[in-house]
């Protein structure tokens, strides 16, 4: 078992732990390490995993000429055991979390640019040799891939071991510019340290990219949630080497000086192409600026709802709420089970029988828990002044408390160590790592996650509830189903936690997630996001006008990537070179079809 005394710290590397939460950490990772039952690492199958169409000798020659730009520190062959890792360990040459076999999607090699203009040098070298490269901001896409190549064979650009600084803060404007490198627990930090009174917005977890989780357009949890919405201008590196500044910054400033609305309009004269630099593969984004919400009065609190069929009428009630924007922030809807899994403890805590976890134990479960017997949760945050979060609260509470049996709850009224306080930090702009302990539910424990976006409306919501809970009972797994209101939507999150020591359960799990894909499409609802192994099947499901969307994004790939160097296959783009050879992955067989890429 690794020791946690080696967890990296922020004082000692760009993606550690701050020194507040080193205690948590390592009492978290015991935790988990405390239900290990693989090994750190096994022999691996092969020794260098080559690039497609790229002998040993081209790939050594193509090394060696990058090594002399870069230097022996700034390259690294992936010849290494694969390490799984801990969160606040992860690898960046393949998927933490694997859904498959280990090795099947790892790099040849990683490098590590220090600058922009290293990585307009990596980019020229790959069109030069034809290798793919696979850029990733922290590697920390866990749930979706991880560092992992959506190409077997593909080199990593580890943008943020060395591109991590936090290049401005503007407390005036409330804006700031960061690298790849800088995850919500840095910015937190260097915030802080200026004493200014401004908040970042935080997903679940904060050791993430803030660049590299707005570009896969993640959310959080303040009035600032969507985080592509709150970008405001990026360099981006394209596929040619060659660069260019969105917005504002097009227009070059005074004396050769960043422009200074560069953080401030996101739009610049003509189209506006942020966009398409999200969740894509035409560019590398460098440098990207934020908007921050400036500190205010909060008050964070937690809605109960005592039966399973509540659901359908929790959803009418929030929507116009969330219409109105009475609601603060973008509020969770959890399931009781969840309340369970955020204690830490494992599954065999409750219930020890291999089938799925069943409706009366959770009740049994919660019984003994602050909040007794609940079948949802419902975790939201008002901001303001002491007045208008006062007057806020009393329309939520009448609304929700029209339910029988519902219940209000302020996190004064609970234990120091009840979840809600963790949702309290994260909703005031504070990243935290309690996420992790529901991973404890089982041993080795991976989790994948299905996104399917539904509208606000009872109906909908009990048609997509009912779908993944009946799919998740065939293919003998728990359901967590966790639904961020972000207003006319909302996120439905699907978490599936398997054991990856255990390969029926990735087998399970991978189709679980192809029949949800398959199923929630036949009704209308697609994902905002998906895990690489997914995401040829997930962009096909957009399928409107035979594939018109599809066809866009192969036309602009095309154009700007002819040789199809930058990130193949990601998000489901493939460059013309890869279309047609079969390397989409779609149905059960897509793990025979990356088999016979390898």
């Amino acid at each position: 078992m690794s020791s946690s005394s080696r967890i990296p710290t922020l004082t000692t590397t760009h993606s550690g732990v701050p020194a507040r939460l080193k205690n948590e950490a390592d009492a978290a990772k015991e935790r988990l390490y405390s239900l290990k039952t693989l090994p750190d690492s096994v022999p691996r199958k092969s020794n260098v995993k080559l690039p497609p169409n790229t002998s040993q000798e081209t790939l050594d020659a193509a090394i060696t000429a990058l090594t002399k730009f870069l230097g022996k520190d700034g390259v690294e062959i992936n010849n290494k055991p694969l390490v799984d890792g801990w969160y606040m360990e992860h690898p960046n040459t393949h998927d933490a979390y694997h859904v498959i076999d280990q090795e099947e999607m790892v790099c040849s090699a990683i490098t590590y640019p220090s600058s922009t203009s290293e990585v307009q040098a990596i980019v020229k070298w790959a069109n030069e040799y034809t290798i793919p490269i696979w850029p990733i901001s922290m590697g920390r896409n866990i749930g979706y891939g991880g560092a992992a190549p959506r190409v077997p064979g593909s080199v990593v650009v580890d943008l943020g071991r060395n591109m991590n600084k936090v290049l401005k803060i503007d407390g005036g404007n409330a804006t700031c510019m960061v690298e790849p490198g800088v995850s919500y627990f840095k910015l937190y930090e260097e915030i802080q340290k200026t004493g200014l009174p401004l908040w970042i917005d935080t997903p679940d977890l904060g050791g993430g990219s803030v660049l590299g989780n707005a570009i896969d357009r993640g959310v959080g949890y303040t009035p600032y949630g969507d985080h592509f919405a709150n970008r405001c201008g990026m360099e981006v590196v394209l596929p040619d080497g060659s660069l260019l500044r969105t917005g504002m910054g097009a227009l070059p400033g005074k004396n050769g000086e960043d422009n200074p609305t560069w953080e401030s309009f996101q739009h610049a004269y003509g189209p506006s192409i942020d966009g398409i630099f999200s969740q894509s593969n035409f560019g590398i984004v460098t440098k990207m600026g934020f908007w921050l919400m400036p500190a205010s009065g909060h008050q964070s609190y937690m809605i109960t709802f005592p039966r399973e069929d509540d659901f359908p009428q929790i959803v009418e009630i929030i929507r116009p709420l969330a219409l109105k924007r009475v609601l603060g922030n973008i509020p969770q809807l959890r399931h009781a089970i969840q309340e369970l899994a955020v204690t830490g403890q494992p599954r065999t805590t409750w219930y020890n029988g291999p089938d799925r976890f069943p409706r009366e134990v959770v009740r049994e479960g919660v019984k003994k828990l602050p909040v007794g017997d609940v079948s949802w949760v419902f975790y939201g945050t008002q901001y303001g002044d002491e007045a208008s979060i006062f007057s806020q609260l009393e329309i939520i509470k009448s609304a929700f408390l029209s339910i029988p049996g519902s219940k209000f709850y302020l996190p004064s009224e609970l234990p120091s160590d009840h979840y809600i306080h963790s949702r309290v930090s994260v909703c005031s702009g504070v990243p935290v790592l309690k996420e992790l302990d529901w991973l404890n539910w089982k041993p080795n424990a991976a989790h994948l996650f299905f996104s399917p976006i539904v509208p606000t409306s009872s109906s909908h919501a009990k048609i997509i509830h009912t779908l993944i809970d009946r799919l998740h009972e065939k293919w003998g797994f728990d359901t967590f189903p966790t639904i961020c209101v972000a207003g006319r939507e909302m996120h439905y999150i699907a978490n599936i936690v398997y054991n990856r020591a255990n390969e029926d359960e990735k087998r399970r799990a991978r189709g679980l997630m192809r029949e949800m894909i398959s199923e929630a499409a036949k009704e209308g609802f697609g994902e905002y996001r998906t895990h690489l192994l997914f995401a040829d099947q997930v962009a096909k499901t957009y399928g409107w006008n035979g594939g018109a969307l599809r066809r866009f994004n192969e036309t602009i790939k095309d154009a700007l990537d002819p040789k199809g160097i930058l990130a193949p296959g990601r998000n489901g783009i493939w460059p013309k070179s890869y279309r047609g050879k079969r390397w989409e992955l779609v149905g059960e067989e897509a793990k025979k079809s990356v088999k016979a890429r390898l």
